[in-house]
């Protein structure tokens, strides 16, 4: 059977051309100015005054995984926690740049050890913040606090430090207490060795958050420790540390930044911490 010319679609061969191949080059177009403008964020020259850990320090990094193991070992053998608090209290884990909640599963398990009910940010990897995510966030927060009853312990881990220090600012009524691990609050926001890769991935400069920066500066209105290793290899220690009137107490730990997510020394003192609101309340 001859097929005739006139049963060919050749209009719509026409529409493919005109429209989808067309809207094709426009997409691809805007996925490389796309990312010839992230590439220029990554590539910014960094302020003569603002200085990350060493590159030996930054290396050092990678040894996190043995010195876990190796205090999980000593752990073994003498527990954070052996047996529940008599007060409990409410704590929300906000995982750093990068990583998912389950990085921070170790001190989870310590603190549920010592009788407090836990729970993840709900957000699943932290790649930056975005108004819409950081506004979900609130909401879960808020909830949180209005289902348990009460204010919520917020524990961030460097990045997600920033965000504890920020939800505290905007809503006091649902934050009972905010502890920063290793989260860069204080001084130039380029005084670490993440804050290219922050860029290129979430597209915004770190001096330009779209969820505002209150999470820098003054402390928020409840109290909040920082915590702060002289080892870590990614956060300036002065940065995480703080000064007077950016925080309320700055505990050292000797860690490194990464092993900020599950070292029992910090499983330790984040119970320890905690506990101070029960003293608080007597």
């Amino acid at each position: 059977m001859m097929i005739q010319p006139n049963s060919l679609s050749l209009p719509r061969v026409a529409w493919f051309d005109e429209h989808g191949v067309g809207a094709a080059r426009a997409r691809l177009g805007d996925w490389r100015a796309e990312i010839a403008r992230r590439g220029a964020l990554a590539f910014q020259p960094r302020p003569t005054e603002a200085r990350g850990p060493a590159l030996a320090r930054l290396l050092s990094e990678l040894k996190t995984p043995y010195e876990l193991w190796s205090a999980g070992r000593a752990e073994r053998r003498d527990p954070v926690i052996s047996a529940p608090q008599d007060i409990s209290h409410p704590v929300m884990l906000l995982p750093g740049f990068g990583t998912h909640p389950a990085r921070m599963k170790g001190l989870r398990t310590a603190l549920e050890g010592a009788g407090h009910r836990v729970a993840d940010w709900g957000l699943g990897f932290n790649f930056g913040p975005s108004a819409d995510r950081f506004a979900r966030l609130c909401e879960r927060v808020v909830t949180m606090a209005r289902r348990e009853g009460q204010p919520l312990v917020l524990v961030g881990w460097s990045l997600g430090g920033l965000f504890a220090r920020e939800i505290a600012h905007r809503h006091p009524d649902a934050v009972a207490m905010v502890i920063t691990m290793g989260s860069p609050f204080s001084g130039d926001r380029r005084a670490n060795n993440a804050w290219r890769a922050y860029q290129l991935i979430t597209g915004h400069t770190v001096d330009a958050p779209p969820v505002g920066d209150r999470a820098f500066g003054a402390k928020p209105p409840v109290p909040t420790i920082a915590l702060w290793s002289p080892r870590d290899g990614i956060v300036s220690p002065r940065s995480s540390c703080g000064w007077p009137g950016e925080r309320d107490r700055a505990l050292a730990l000797r860690c490194t930044h990464l092993g900020f997510a599950g070292h029992p020394a910090v499983a330790r003192t984040l119970i320890t911490l905690i506990g101070t609101l029960d003293q608080d309340n007597r």
